[in-house]
C-alpha cells in the first residue's frame, strides 16, 4: 500500500516515517501538477503545479493508514497556507493525495475534527515522479 503526503520540504518529513514499524520505504518526489517528469529546479521555481511529496510504502498488516495520517498531521503546521516553515510557495504547501475512497473518507473524517479549517489540500492521486 502507498500513502502520499506533501508537507513542505520532502527531506524534512521523510525521517518521521522511515522509522515506523511496517513502513517499507519512503521516497521523495513530486505530485499534483501536470508537468511530466518535473525536475527539482522546475518544482522549486513554482512553475509546474507540483508539490514536494513523499511516497510511503507500507504493510497494512503492521501499520494502519490512520496512524500514518496522524504522524503527518502532528508534524506540520496545519494553518500555514503559504508553505512550511522557511520553505515558501505552492510546492511547499500541504496536501494529501488519496489513492481510493477509503483513504479519502479517513482524511475527511480526521480533518473535520479540527476546530478551524486546516490548510491541507485533499487531492486524488494522479502520478508520483521521482
Amino acid at each position: 500500500m502507498f500513502a502520499y503526503f506533501a508537507g513542505g520540504c520532502f527531506w524534512c518529513i521523510t525521517p518521521m516515517f522511515a522509522e515506523i514499524n511496517g513502513v517499507k520505504e519512503v521516497l521523495s518526489g513530486y505530485c499534483g501538477g501536470d508537468e511530466v517528469n518535473p525536475t527539482y529546479e522546475q518544482v522549486k521555481s513554482q512553475s509546474t503545479g507540483h508539490r514536494e511529496t513523499i511516497r510511503v510504502e507500507y504493510d497494512e498488516t503492521l501499520v494502519d493508514y490512520r496512524d500514518l495520517l496522524e504522524v503527518f498531521l502532528n508534524n506540520v503546521d496545519l494553518y500555514d497556507d503559504g508553505g512550511q516553515f522557511i520553505d515558501r510557495g505552492h510546492s511547499y504547501t500541504l496536501a494529501i493525495y488519496y489513492t481510493d475512497e477509503i483513504q479519502k473518507q479517513i482524511i475527511d473524517n480526521r480533518l473535520s475534527e479540527y476546530s478551524k479549517p486546516a490548510c491541507v489540500s485533499l487531492e486524488k492521486y494522479k502520478q508520483f515522479y521521482l
